[in-house]
């Protein structure tokens, strides 16, 4: 037997350790261990952006946070999957626990919103490894139909950060210091250590058997192509609703972003099998079909899921930490339809229907969603998101195994990863998509709320009620919506009623100057008959304008002011301006239009009186209903390619297993080989 041969089989007997039920548990307890690193950081920062956008003092920078960190997580994930491939998952998981720590103890030193963004973005760098590798090692060290039974306790970690998750973030938020610290600094410093923990548990538990390298490049190129393609799109994604989508700044970057896609395209041809996201899978129907099914349903699920919460704060009038528990239905249904759909793959090892039902679930869920009004009540939207998160948990482990399965274990990890990165990307563009079309709408929605006549007549008469307009809660709304519409109804009016009045005093100063000329009032009695025939007048014009305009006082030198306490004369007021306000809102006069501006701080919609909060959340509504057809449209396109989608039968062994198979059987042939080679050596020997 050659020294080669028994090396090989040497390496063999090491690499074929069959990993039992209690190894695989160790494994996935780590892996969960980092996926919740990652999961928890993203709803506790979600929850307390906004007091830390205050603290920094940099709020409208607040959207460079999150685009940094959606940036580069995005853009390093089929980094990460390449590489594992090549060097091993271990060590990559391994340095992206340590990046993402070490991302989260800068970022709690940040003293501007512009650090922040660039620790948020070494975070991000370590994020792309916590999402995606957990998914490729469960390809290695589990069958296609086992791997499925196990997903559910990876849902069950998204489930409990994202119940946890807002309530740690509005706990550390709200206080104003926890151990001599600022509070919101605790959001990154509670990673630390969470992440010592789970770096613990993946260095002592996860082991896989090492399989033999090949020699292979590393697509410099393609990590360099993917980051010019990516970084300009991803850019204009995040801030085309700040820059215009047609301004110079994003045409650049839609340039740049489809001269960088054709370089990624050529890049990958040329390194073939090497390539960061190799083209040869696309030659997969099952892969290419899961990959787009992935982007669609992508798309539907981040952009329209960021418009909930919204609809629970704003339109609901939720906390951000009730809100996060309002969220509890969605959750609920994607771990029930996870763990079921999971449990009939193992048993039967059938999927097919899973996309279709999927699919077909989620678009119901939106269907339901789009008949929601400004004040429907809150078992509405639970219902819809308990079907939508039905709907997504057939979907988001059927597509990742659907892919995995169509590959061998030398694309295990960038195929993977070449999956959750498309959906990352669909979930970009939905979030871009979908929130320019809910914020462009909004505006127009909610002066157009105001055409109804009898929600303007309350809001009006809300607003010139002297109780409500000075109350405390009505602060904000008033001064930043109502007061320029009030101010100009009553300065109008009172400038109208003023000129009458001015108008009558000098007609009688005129009348009491001619008869003197005449002679018939002597000279040195015009002052006193020139202020008996003013009070005169004054009063004639009081008891005119009174008739005419209920809500008018008239001093007795001629003042007019508008006294709105009485009810009654206040709604005949409001009856008649109304129409006034309404040709203003035709018209587009600035002082009764609702700018985007008005937007970014929705603060004032708290505790305020609900006549004057129901013009906004009745265009609030109407636009998130607009965004629910569009998501609906695109995830029934899904559900129609899901229609067409190939699904070959899973494969009964993992990836290391069939690896293992193949280099036994590799060493059996050279065995007999070496017995048939032995054998024709003695037959010819002297």
């Amino acid at each position: 037997m050659s020294d080669i041969t028994r090396t090989r089989r040497a390496h063999t007997a090491a690499t074929d350790t069959v990993m039992t039920h209690r190894m695989i548990m160790f494994v996935i307890f780590g892996l969960m261990a980092g996926m919740f690193l990652s999961a928890l950081d993203q709803t506790v920062v979600g929850t307390s952006i906004r007091t830390i956008g205050d603290d920094l003092q940099g709020l409208s920078l607040q959207a460079w946070v999150t685009t940094a960190y959606l940036i580069v997580s995005t853009i390093s994930t089929p980094i990460y999957g390449k590489l594992s491939d090549i060097f091993g998952r271990r060590p990559l998981f391994l340095i992206a626990i340590l990046i993402f720590i070490i991302g989260s103890v800068l970022a709690s030193f940040s003293t501007s919103m512009v650090e922040l963004a660039a620790f948020r973005a070494i975070q991000g760098l370590g994020a792309g490894g916590l999402m995606s590798m957990p998914l490729a090692i469960m390809g290695d060290i589990l069958a296609p139909r086992e791997r499925a039974k196990y997903q559910g306790y990876f849902l069950a970690v998204f489930g409990i950060s994202s119940v946890i998750g807002p309530l740690v973030g509005g706990l550390f938020a709200g206080a104003s210091q926890i151990l001599f610290i600022t509070g919101w600094r605790w959001v990154f410093l509670i990673n630390v250590p969470i992440g010592i923990v789970a770096l613990a548990i993946v260095w002592r538990f996860l082991h896989i058997p090492k399989q033999p390298r090949h020699s292979v490049r590393i697509d410099w190129w393609g990590a360099t192509t993917v980051i010019v393609a990516l970084v300009p799109l991803l850019l204009v994604a995040e801030q085309g609703r700040e820059w215009g989508w047609g301004s110079p700044i994003a045409i650049a970057c839609y340039v740049v972003g489809a001269l960088g896609i054709l370089a990624f395209v050529i890049a990958e041809t040329l390194m073939k099998d090497d390539a960061l996201i190799p083209l040869k899978l696309f030659r997969s129907p099952t892969f290419s079909m899961a990959t787009i099914i992935g982007v669609l349903v992508g798309f539907g699920m981040f952009g329209a899921m960021l418009t909930l919460p919204l609809y629970l704060q704003l339109v609901l009038g939720s906390s951000p930490t009730q809100s996060g528990f309002e969220m509890l239905p969605m959750i609920l249904g994607l771990m029930i339809a996870s763990i079921a759909s999971g449990q009939i793959i193992a048993r039967t090892g059938r999927y097919r229907m899973f996309p279709i039902l999927g699919t077909a679930l989620m678009s119901v869920g939106f269907f339901l969603l789009t008949f929601l009004k400004y004040d429907s009540p809150y078992w509405h939207v639970a219902i819809a998101m308990l079907v939508i998160g039905l709907g997504l948990g057939q979907l988001m482990q059927t597509l990742t195994i659907a892919s995995q399965n169509s590959v061998g274990l030398r694309d295990m990890g960038v195929a993977t990863s070449g999956s959750t990165f498309f959906r990352q990307i669909g979930g970009t563009l939905g979030t871009a998509v979908l929130l320019s079309l809910l914020f462009t709408l909004m505006p127009s929605n909610i002066t157009g709320s105001f055409a109804d006549r009898a929600t303007l007549t309350d809001a009006l008469d809300a607003a010139l009620d002297p109780t409500v307009a000075s109350a405390p809660a009505n602060e904000k709304i008033m001064s930043s919506i109502y007061t320029p519409i009030v101010s100009k109804i009553v300065d109008g009016t009172t400038s109208q009623l003023q000129a009458g009045v001015q108008q009558a005093q000098d007609a009688a100063t005129q009348a009491v100057a001619q008869q003197v000329a005449a002679g018939r009032i002597p000279a040195s009695a015009q002052a006193a008959a020139t202020q008996a025939a003013v009070a005169q007048a004054v009063a004639a014009a009081t008891t005119q304008i009174q008739q005419q305009v209920p809500v008018a006082r008239v001093s007795a030198d001629g003042t007019v002011t508008l006294d709105f306490s009485d009810a009654t004369q206040r709604a005949a007021f409001v009856d008649t301006a109304a129409t006034t306000i309404e040709d203003q809102f035709a018209a587009g006069d600035e002082n009764t239009s609702v700018g985007g501006s008005t937007l970014d701080d929705t603060s004032f919609l708290v505790g305020a009186d609900a006549r004057l909060t129901k013009p906004f959340l009745v265009g609030f509504n109407s636009s998130a209903t607009t965004v629910y057809w569009t998501a609906m449209g695109v995830v029934l396109l899904a559900f129609v390619l899901s229609l067409f989608f190939r699904t070959p039968p899973l494969r009964a062994k993992s990836a290391l297993q069939e690896a293992a198979d193949e280099r036994r059987g590799k060493d059996e042939e050279d065995k007999r080989a070496e017995e048939a080679a032995a054998q024709t050596g003695a037959l010819i020997a002297p």
